[in-house]
C-alpha cells in the first residue's frame, strides 16, 4: 500500500494490537481501541497499573498492528492454493503516557466522535472521569501497509486456474487436474 492509503486504513480501522517490551524480554500483546490525531496513534486503558504500563514504562519501543479480512478465495486447484484477500498497516515507533490535559480531552472528544452511537444525545465533551484512564501517545517512526484484493469470480479457480504448482498430479487425477466432486459426492476437512 501506498503510505498515504495505509494511513487512510488506519484511520478508519476499528480496532488494533499494541505490542510491547517486558523487562523480561518477552513481546505482550494487546488489543485497544484508538484514533489517529496529529500524526500519532493515541490508545487508553484503564489507570491501573498493569503490564501493558510496566512495559511503557521501561521500554518505549513499541509496534502497532491494524487489519481487515475480505474474504477467502480459491485461486488454483489444490486445497494449498486458496488466499486471503485483506489489508494491513504494521507501524514502528515509540509510546509515552500522556499527561498533558488538553490532549488528553482532545483524545476522548476524538474516540467518541470515532466509536460513540449516531444521535446521542448525551452532552459532549463532558468526561468526568478522565482521571481513571491512562492514554498513551504512540510516536510513529516507519509504517508498512500491505494489500490482497478480493479477485472478481472471473480470476478465481475455476474460472480461472493459478495453480502455483501447475505440473503435479494429485491422487486419483491423471491429467493433472483435481476431478470436481460429483453432486452426490461428500466433501470432508479432514
Amino acid at each position: 500500500m501506498s503510505d498515504a492509503d495505509a494511513m487512510e486504513f488506519l484511520r478508519c480501522g476499528f480496532s488494533g494490537r499494541l505490542a510491547t517490551i517486558g523487562a523480561d524480554g518477552y513481546p505482550y500483546c494487546v488489543p485497544l481501541l484508538y484514533v489517529v490525531m496529529d500524526g500519532d496513534v493515541f490508545l487508553h486503558q484503564a489507570r491501573a497499573r498493569g503490564h501493558l504500563r510496566e512495559n511503557v514504562d521501561g521500554d518505549a519501543r513499541a509496534c502497532f498492528e491494524v487489519d481487515e479480512q475480505d474474504g477467502v478465495f480459491p485461486y488454483g486447484r489444490f486445497e494449498c492454493d486458496t488466499g486471503l484477500a485483506y489489508r494491513s498497516v504494521i507501524l514502528f515507533g515509540e509510546i509515552r503516557v500522556v499527561t498533558e490535559e488538553p490532549v488528553r480531552e482532545a483524545f476522548c472528544v476524538e474516540l467518541m466522535r470515532k466509536y460513540g452511537p449516531d444521535g446521542d444525545v448525551r452532552p459532549r465533551s463532558f468526561f468526568p472521569r478522565l482521571g481513571d484512564i491512562t492514554i498513551y501517545r504512540f510516536a510513529i517512526q516507519r509504517m508498512t501497509g500491505k494489500q490482497t484484493a478480493l479477485p472478481p469470480l472471473s480470476e478465481q479457480w475455476p474460472a480461472r486456474d493459478k495453480t502455483k504448482s501447475p505440473n503435479v498430479v494429485a491422487p486419483g487425477a491423471s491429467n493433472g487436474v483435481t476431478p470436481a466432486p460429483s453432486p452426490g459426492d461428500s466433501v470432508s476437512a479432514g
